[in-house]
Order: structure tokens, then sequence, then C-alpha cells
């Protein structure tokens, strides 16, 4: 007598009711929920790899700053001047650009979560982080040509030299910080969004931190040039 032999069972990664975080081995694949896909993802790779670079980060700012005090003390061609108001403006707007930023992150992880049906809401709040950003640099370009138009440049003095290192340099990282939120909308914008919760946990620590370290810089130069 013949048998009939049942085919095995697949399960599909789209099934309802998987378990979050399951893999039944296709590859992880994660859940499809409605129109976008759940990428909730606690691997905390990501945050100690940004761990490791904040600390490379605060190494070499905290090697300048040594580089500058010793550099005032050793000579008597220290030349004091005002940092222009604009500075301190523009330390407003980074401020907000954090809050914001705080906002937009739980509003994601209100939408990862089916809580926020809407992802308008966390794509509306971090393109206002981007722009800030974006305002915080034209701030502090503004703020060098003050300067120049005072006939202070790069070379004219130790103290100058030391204000244009520390806020260029700041600069530079807050344009890597844009470039991480660029990623993050682009990622939520795309017509199934592939934006992973760590993602954004990631780029605001990031952006949290130049924060601070932009008002430790101002007060430096406050009370050194």
């Amino acid at each position: 007598m013949a048998t009939t032999v049942q085919p095995p069972e697949i399960k599909s990664p789209y099934a309802p009711g998987r378990p979050s975080g399951q893999d039944d081995g296709w590859g992880g694949i994660p859940p499809c929920t409605g129109d976008r896909v759940s990428l909730d993802d606690s691997s905390p790779a990501s945050r100690t790899g940004v761990w490791v670079g904040l600390a490379a980060i605060t190494m070499t700012f905290a090697a300048f700053t040594s580089a500058m005090v010793i550099r005032q003390g050793a000579s008597n061609d220290w030349r004091h001047f005002s940092l222009p108001r604009l500075l301190f403006l523009d330390t407003l707007v980074l401020v907000a650009s954090s809050i914001v930023l705080e906002i937009a992150r739980k509003r994601f992880a209100a939408f990862d979560r089916g809580l926020q049906a809407r992802r308008s809401v966390p794509l509306l709040w971090m393109s206002s982080v981007l722009v800030l950003g974006l305002v915080f640099l034209a701030g502090q370009y503004a703020a060098w040509m003050q300067l120049r138009a005072q006939g202070l440049y790069l070379a004219t003095n130790p103290s100058s030299s030391f204000f244009y290192l520390f806020t260029g340099l700041h600069g530079l990282h807050i344009v890597g910080g844009l470039a991480g939120l660029t990623l993050v909308i682009w990622r939520l914008s795309k017509r199934v969004p592939t934006l992973r919760l760590s993602t954004v946990s990631t780029v605001s620590y990031y952006w949290h931190f130049m924060d601070l370290l932009w008002i430790y810089l101002l007060l430096l130069l406050w009370m050194r040039v």
C-alpha cells in the first residue's frame, strides 16, 4: 500500500503572530507590518561603536585644549579678543536641535511599536533637526566673517588660530552628524521604511555629544581668548 508523505511545513517570516526577533531560518528577515517593516534591533554593536568614536573625539579635543593652555602660558604674544555674540545665539540653536531630536526619537519609537500610525510625524521632527543643524553651521560661518572683518584670521595670532581650529573641527563633526540625520530621514521616507530604532539612538547620542562639546568649547574660548 502506497503511503502519502506530507511535505514539511515552512514557516513564513511574515506570518501573523511570529515572535519579534525570532529567526525561523530565513536569515532574520523582519516581519512586515502594514506599510512598513519593523526593524527593532536591540544589538549593542552600533552603540558600542559610537561610544568608541566619541571617546576618540574627546581625547582629540582634550589634546588640543592642553596645547592651547600650554601655548598661552609659554609666550607673551597672546592677543585676547571678544567672541562674536552670534555664537551665543548659535548655541541656543544647537541646544534646541537636541531637544527636537529627542522628541523625534520618541515619536519614531512610538511609530516603530505601532502606537503612531503616521510616519510623517517623526519624519517632520527629524527634518527640523536637520534644518537647525544647517542654521548652526550658517551661524558659525557668519561669526567667522565677523572676525575676518575685524582683521582676525587663522594666522593672525595664536588665539585666533585656536579659535578657528576648535570651531572648524567641531563644525566638521557637525557635518558628520548631519550626514547621519540625512541617512535616518532617507530610510524613514522610503516606501517601506527600513530605519532601525538603534540607528536613531546612535545618531541621537552623537548629536547630543556634539551639543555638550560645543558648550564646553564656547566656555573654553570665552575664558581663554
